[in-house]
């Protein structure tokens, strides 16, 4: 599409769409955060064990249970994109928030809680891969990064909602598990307030069109021409139509089948994106946003300084994002990732050396304690990390996702990279808290290697799409 077509664009109704898909990014990150500080009423209530991973009354089983959800979820939302379309499948996931928050909340038996989490996760999944891509899916060219960049905003933007919902809630009880509204206990009211962004969710969905992309996908040309119009006018709506129509196969319909390569094998596009949904996981950042109170108690810091430096990472990283807003139409996708790379690997070594220097309490053999200027340089690194993900892999991951396939292969090939990219961040989540038990200076240098990896993966594997209509996009 040229600079004129994007200048007649119709940028009030794109963003109106913009605005919806991105709640299931803000859902996305509320439902990630929301089981901080719900881990003693979950203890109490199911007599769950903490540090136990028994899937029948393990505490860590029980709040990873969403990250199995999200793998799944992420998988079959790609391929049910493919077959009812991008909107109905967001209305599921919708559907699944507001199912999995209320059953959450009013669990009798951590079975139940299970089930629901596991839904909630699946649509969590779901959210991450399809929010993206719909956005791809109607956004001009020239501004598609910076559009779809949004959805990293809104999930950082999630994340602290839960915990400052989460915060209001403990203080005002008194404790998570005492009884605030009607009786319920806080813990639970913390996750029955998912619901309101879920509905919310839910019913704007219908407010919104299907995908033009895959209408015509369906053979339904004269309503993706509709919508093509009111996206960015009847003048170019129909030629639009055309350079969509010659991107799909003529013989068949999207099946998975497709991210296949001619010559056999997987297309190395696809190996492209699982490569970039796997190691925006292996260089660590879920164990910042995951297990960041506790990892700086490791480190030596009190509680109270934990939980400030968790808000201080929440406060740059969306800062951060914004930088990307402003410079991804500009400067490409393929740059700031190779920064991001090569600044994450910088500050994680930055922080190996930190934790390396550090001595071990003489009364817990497992916390290590730093003196009070190698403390300040973890702290700074650690925050010059987050920067630089949240300027680079955060975002941008998930733009390339959304735009980086052909369009008959684009659902398949975001179900295989949505589930590696979940079942990466399980893997990591699973196995931090061994890591850090061994040895937390280990575990640092495993994901300051792995952002040197990526720094040499980007340039080999990653071809640039700024500003490439998705009609131009390479199978290859």
């Amino acid at each position: 599409m040229t600079e004129a077509s994007t200048s007649r664009a119709n940028m009030g109704f794109i963003g109106a769409i913009v605005a919806v898909a991105t709640i299931g990014g803000f859902l996305f990150g509320y439902d990630s955060g929301a089981v901080n500080g719900t881990q003693d009423g979950l203890t109490k209530a199911f007599g769950l064990v903490p540090g136990s991973w028994s899937p029948t009354n393990g505490l860590g089983f029980t709040v990873a249970s969403l990250l199995i959800g999200c793998f799944i979820g992420a998988f079959f939302a790609g391929r049910l994109a493919d077959l009812m379309g991008r909107r109905n499948t967001m209305m599921v996931a919708a559907a699944l928030f507001l199912f999995g928050a209320l059953v959450q909340g009013a669990a009798g038996s951590q079975l139940v809680f299970v089930i629901a989490r596991i839904c909630g996760g699946m649509a969590v999944g779901a959210a991450s891969v399809l929010s993206p891509a719909y956005i791809s899916e109607v956004a001009p060219a020239s501004i598609r990064g910076r559009l779809t960049t949004v959805q990293q905003i809104m999930i950082i933007t999630g994340l602290t909602a839960a915990f400052l919902v989460n915060y209001f809630l403990a203080k005002t009880a008194g404790a998570s598990t005492s009884e605030f509204w009607g009786g319920i206990q806080a813990w639970r009211w913390m996750y029955l307030m998912q619901a309101i962004p879920a509905a919310i969710f839910l019913l704007a969905l219908f407010m919104i069109p299907e995908s033009p992309r895959y209408l015509v996908s369906k053979g339904r040309e004269e309503k993706a021409e509709s919508v093509l119009a009111s996206l960015f006018g009847s003048s170019v709506a129909r030629a639009k139509l055309a350079e969509i129509k010659a991107t799909f196969a003529e013989d068949h319909r999207p099946r998975l089948s497709d991210i296949k390569s001619p010559g056999g094998g997987i297309r190395k596009v696809v190996w492209a994106g699982i490569m970039l949904a796997v190691f925006q996981q292996l260089v660590g950042i879920n164990v910042i946003f995951y297990y960041g109170a506790t990892l700086w108690q490791l480190a030596g810091f009190t509680e109270a300084q934990s939980l400030g430096i968790n808000i201080v990472s929440g406060a740059v990283s969306i800062a951060a994002c914004f930088l990307t807003i402003a410079v991804i139409d500009k400067i490409g996708r393929k740059p700031i990732l190779l920064i991001g790379s090569a600044g994450m690997a910088v500050t994680l070594f930055v922080m190996v050396y930190a934790f390396s220097h550090g001595s071990l309490d003489p009364a817990d053999s497992t916390k290590l304690v730093l003196s009070k200027d190698l403390g300040m340089v973890a702290v700074v690194a650690a925050n010059l990390y987050v920067i630089f993900f949240n300027f680079s892999w955060g975002p941008v991951m998930w733009v390339m996702l959304g735009e980086m396939f052909p369009n008959q292969i684009r659902g398949s090939a975001l179900a295989v990279a949505g589930f590696a990219q979940w079942f990466a961040n399980f893997l990591i989540s699973f196995s931090f808290p061994a890591m850090a038990a061994w040895s937390l200076t280990g575990s640092y240098v495993f994901y300051g290697v792995c952002a040197v990896i990526s720094f040499f993966l980007v340039q080999k594997l990653v071809h640039e799409t700024r500003g490439v209509e998705l009609e131009q996009m390479s199978g290859h």
